[in-house]
């Protein structure tokens, strides 16, 4: 009778771990928070697509209202993509590692497809506070407001603030990539998740709303919601590049692609696991965690990429 009860009790707490973990996966598919995800070997396909090579200028549309900090600690992080950055200046090094390292795995796409790398500069920014199309957005309206962007670009990174509500924003995505046909350019958005749902888009530097509670990481500007958009930033631009016209490197239906970033999601330094980031640098002075140096002493949470050279996610720490 004892074994019969201990066998009952072993399948029941089988089938909760089965429910638990089942809901996990189910709940964070759009974009898993914390899964260490290993990718398998044939990952990322070259689809013969164009891919954004050569000279990138990039152009930024703030939309609504951010703080002078908030818009320093974005446009120091693309000028942190460039690779003088990582070099030696006057014989002073850089500190490492720096950001523009975590752009060179971006470049081996770019390399393997015998095209140039992609050297991205900041074109100009624009800023529209008066919430022009309003504080309730239709994704299609994120391609109108880059058409406002600089004629210059070829990529346009649309900033929404934190009281800015984007279709599917916090339920299945914390941005998104896209194409500006009349201009032949590209786009990405990503919104500030500060206030509407932080535990969805700027983990890790807020509690997860799924998976291990483990505690939240401080962030290295100061701003859960910028330092979280840092993260989706980066890993978009990344999948941009790569996979501008959904004609590049993917994996998948070109509808639902798995791309440069999302194929290493929940991935920051090496040793990564469900609610945990990963073994990464910690500022001894503020305690926050980074993986990444950029421009003007500026420190960065990056998320892993999927490197094709070597079939595995890529991290800088």
């Amino acid at each position: 009778m004892a074994s019969a009860s201990s066998s009952v009790g072993v399948l029941k707490t089988t089938l909760l771990v089965f429910v638990v973990v089942s809901s996990f996966e189910l709940c964070c598919r759009a974009r898993k928070l914390a899964t260490l995800y290993q990718p398998p070997t044939d990952l990322m396909s070259y689809h013969q697509g164009v891919l954004l090579d050569g000279k990138l200028p990039l152009s930024i549309l703030w939309y609504g209202r951010f703080t002078t900090t908030q818009k320093s600690i974005v446009s120091d992080f693309v000028l942190s993509l460039s690779p003088q950055h990582g070099k030696t200046v006057n014989g002073v090094s850089p500190k490492r590692p720096p950001v523009s390292d975590w752009w060179k795995i971006v470049e081996t796409y770019t390399k393997l497809a015998k095209r140039e790398n992609t050297h991205v500069t900041l074109s100009d920014q624009f800023s529209d506070e008066s919430y022009s199309l309003g504080k309730i957005l239709k994704r299609a309206q994120i391609s109108e407001l880059a058409k406002k962007a600089s004629q210059k670009a070829k990529l346009t990174l649309v900033l929404t603030d934190a009281t800015v509500t984007v279709e599917g924003f916090c339920m299945n995505n914390c941005g998104f990539h896209g194409a500006v046909s009349e201009k032949k350019s590209a786009f990405v958005w990503v919104g500030n998740s500060e206030t509407q749902c932080p535990g969805y888009c700027a983990w890790p530097f807020h509690q997860p709303l799924y998976g291990p509670q483990n505690p939240p990481l401080v962030s290295p500007n100061n701003d859960v919601g910028v330092d979280g958009m840092i993260i989706n930033i980066a890993g978009l631009l990344a999948s941009t590049v790569t996979n501008p016209f959904s004609n590049g490197y993917f994996q998948g239906p070109a509808e639902a692609p798995l791309e440069a970033a999302s194929a290493c999601s929940g991935i920051y330094g090496k040793g990564a696991y469900p609610g945990y980031a990963g073994d990464l640098l910690v500022d001894s002075t503020t305690g926050s965690s980074y993986n990444a140096h950029g421009v003007n002493g500026r420190k960065y949470l990056l998320p892993a990429l999927f490197d094709p050279s070597t079939s595995s996610c890529s991290t800088l720490v």
